[in-house]
Formats: structure tokens, C-alpha cells, sequence
């Protein structure tokens, strides 16, 4: 059982648009994580003690179109990089999480290739999905092919991956679309895995359906609750509190089962300072993903309130997966109270470490306000919020909550 993960808060970041690399695969080296490293006494003082990294390995573009699982991406640097990223994380006691893209990978990748060359009815095709004679692409993504979860080979090329970068010192792992092989077929290598690594943490991306089930049948230690993600912002926006209320519910079993993911924002979404229509929701947004029972996840950037909307096209995650500067120093001001609302909101947390268990209802809720009681084995808080423009008194487990208009209150 892995104990680190249950008081970890993740700062996720994109590594190849953070260091402004992603371009057209190069065959040289370019030294440029330590751009990344200038950040770890920044997410220490943040108080998130979890790099949540997506994927560093060899890739045609973006990351996601993997050539060489073995690794790191020519554009980042070279092995000693890595070694120097884990060594500065280690000495700060700040964990690397590491996204696992294995459902697919480039159609450029030796896997491939060796397929397309001995066909369907090859050893060599065997690695891979096909429809009739063509190689699967990945939700219709020619470029992204699939690689076939059932074939023994399949399961013991991403074992390896993993435990090598486990060897390497990397915490855990993130699976990258998990929810297309499906529980089952994570099963045996997560086994695996675990058998050789029994502290190490494992998410997966999965977008909708049971949450639980996946959970138990895979061994994942984590999903990401997506669920609860579109329900923050669609419920401030709309002044609708009801529709979190009933996510919630939803929640809370979850919760019963695993430890969510809990996040506001992505590499895959508009930021949710954009998403929101009432910027002055910003720190409710914070309070639910800092406090809820769960495993948070900070999109760098969104505890300084930068903003960028996710479009359709080639183009269409440029805004947020931005270049950040080459350290810290370079931040524009504009950030810093948001910022000091998640230094409070993180205290909190990392104060009270059984918030990530805590049992949670609703205790009273109306369109523009909430109450929401979390309970641990000796503990007891109340979450209130209210978007009204007007001051508010709540009932709480220790009594009434007076909440600020466009505030959260907890006690």
C-alpha cells in the first residue's frame, strides 16, 4: 500500500511547450530540463510536493506520438538530465510522476514499422491493432497507432518501460488514456509492476463511466474524476450549486473506493480562469479542488491565474500549454494573490492530512450556496461557499459559518 500519496499535492506541467521545445523532432541533443529544475524550490514553497510530468520521452510532436520509450526526448536532453531533475527533486523531498502514453504510440515507431512490414498475420503485427488490413488509429488518429493489450509481448515491453523508469527514481506513473485497453488489460502489468515497485503510485486517465470498477479491476491507486472537474466550473458558473451537489454524492463514493484525482484544470483544458465567466470564483474553485477528499492536481500556472482557452485544430492547445520563464523570477505580478489563495488553501490541507479520506455529504445547498461536511475518525470540518453579492450564514459542524459574498468559509 503506498502511504507517501496520501498527503501528495501534484503541480502538473507539459515539459515540452514549459521549456519551449516542442518542434519538429531533432537528432540532436538540447539541454533543457534543467529549465524545469529552476522550478522545484517554487513548487516547495507552493507546498505541492509532486511534479506531475507529462510525457518526456522521445516523440515525433507533442509528446503523445512516441518513438522511443527508452528515452528522453533529444529536445529535453539526455539521461543525465533526468538524473539531475530526480537528484533535485530528491534532495527537496519532491516526487516525479510520469505520464505512460503505451495504448499508442507514433506511426513512426520501430513497433510499427516492423508491423506495417510482416503484416497482420506477423509475430511482428501482432503488436499492434488493425481494421482489416490498416493499422488502428487511436480515436481516428492515423498518426497515433494502437497497440494491441493483449498480446503477451505488449505486456512485457510496458512492464519494462515502467520499471525502468522506476529504477531510474520516478515515483509513479500517469497512464495516458487508460480507458482504452480498458481495466482488464492493465491488470497483469500493474501486477507486475507493483510486484517490483510496491510504493510506487499509479493513476489513470479514464474520462467517463465507473470510476470504482476500473479502479478495483485495474489496481490503480487513482482515476481522474473528470466528473468533478466539468461540475466545479459549470456549477459556479451557472450559480447552480445544485448540480454540485449531486456530483458530490458521486464523489464521496468514489472516495469510498479510491482516492480521485482532483484538478480544475489540464494540459487538455481551457484554463479555469477562462473557463469561469466570474474570475471572483477563483478561490472557490481553488477551495473545492485543495480541500475535498482526493489527490490534488495543480495545472501550473492556474495558482497564478493564467488564463487560455483550448480551441479545435492544429493549433488548439497552444494557449494552454504555454512556454513558462526560465525560472521563477520571470513571473509577471499580476498572479501573486491567487497565488497567496492556494499557499493558504495548501496549509490548510497539508495541516489537516485527513481531508484526503475525509467523508464527505452536503449538508444544505441552494443555487448560490453550499455546505459541505468532511469527516475523518476525529476530525470535523465544514466547506460552506456562496456566489450570492451578499454575506451569507451557514449551519456547520461546529456551529454557524458566516461566508464573505463570493466567498468560502470553513470551520
Amino acid at each position: 500500500m503506498v502511504t507517501w500519496a496520501d498527503s501528495v499535492i501534484w503541480w502538473h506541467c507539459y515539459p515540452l511547450r514549459f521549456v519551449d521545445a516542442e518542434r519538429t523532432a531533432i537528432d540532436h541533443v538540447e539541454h533543457r530540463l534543467g529549465r524545469l529544475a529552476n522550478w522545484l524550490d517554487y513548487v516547495v514553497r507552493l507546498g505541492a510536493p509532486g511534479m506531475l510530468l507529462a510525457p518526456v520521452f522521445a516523440s515525433r510532436t507533442h509528446g503523445y506520438d512516441t518513438l522511443d520509450h527508452f528515452r528522453l526526448d533529444p529536445r529535453l536532453g539526455d539521461e543525465a538530465d533526468f538524473d539531475d531533475l530526480v537528484r533535485g527533486a530528491t534532495q527537496r523531498g519532491v516526487r516525479l510522476l510520469l505520464d505512460g502514453v503505451f495504448n499508442h504510440v507514433s506511426h513512426e515507431h520501430p513497433i510499427v514499422r516492423h508491423a506495417l512490414a510482416g503484416g497482420p498475420a506477423s509475430d511482428a503485427g501482432a503488436w499492434i491493432r488493425w481494421v482489416g488490413e490498416y493499422p488502428r488509429g487511436f480515436e481516428g488518429n492515423l498518426d497515433l497507432v494502437e497497440l494491441d493489450f493483449t498480446h503477451p509481448p505488449v505486456q512485457d515491453y510496458v512492464v519494462a518501460v515502467m520499471t525502468h523508469w522506476l529504477d531510474r527514481g520516478a515515483d509513479g506513473w500517469r497512464l495516458d488514456a487508460a480507458y482504452a485497453p480498458g481495466p482488464d488489460a492493465w491488470a497483469p502489468i500493474i501486477g507486475r509492476v507493483r510486484a517490483a515497485h510496491p510504493d510506487c503510485w499509479i493513476l489513470a486517465e479514464v474520462i467517463h463511466g465507473d470510476y470504482s470498477d476500473f479502479a478495483v479491476r485495474s489496481g490503480v491507486d487513482s482515476i481522474t474524476q473528470y466528473e468533478l472537474w466539468k461540475a466545479i466550473w459549470s456549477s459556479l458558473n451557472d450559480h447552480n450549486l445544485h448540480e454540485l451537489a449531486w456530483t458530490l454524492n458521486r464523489h464521496a463514493t468514489f472516495a469510498e473506493a479510491f482516492r480521485p484525482l482532483v484538478f480544475v484544470g489540464n494540459h487538455d483544458t481551457t484554463r479555469i480562469a477562462t473557463k469561469l465567466v466570474d474570475r471572483r470564483q477563483l478561490p472557490l474553485a481553488a477551495a473545492l479542488l485543495l480541500l475535498l477528499p482526493g489527490v490534488p492536481a495543480i495545472y501550473a500556472g492556474d495558482e497564478q491565474g493564467f488564463t487560455g482557452e483550448k480551441t479545435d485544430g492544429p493549433t488548439g492547445d497552444d494557449a494552454v500549454r504555454p512556454p513558462f520563464p526560465a525560472d521563477p523570477s520571470g513571473l509577471a505580478a499580476f498572479g501573486g494573490a491567487i497565488l497567496g489563495v492556494h499557499q493558504q488553501l495548501i496549509h490548510l490541507r497539508r495541516s489537516h492530512p485527513w481531508l484526503g479520506a475525509a467523508r464527505l455529504s452536503v449538508r444544505e445547498v441552494s443555487n448560490e450556496t453550499i455546505a459541505i461536511d468532511l469527516v475523518g475518525d476525529a476530525d470535523r470540518l465544514t466547506l460552506a461557499l456562496n456566489l450570492a453579492d451578499q454575506s451569507v450564514e451557514l449551519s456547520g459542524i461546529h456551529g454557524t459559518l458566516g461566508v464573505d459574498p463570493h466567498g468560502w468559509a470553513l470551520g
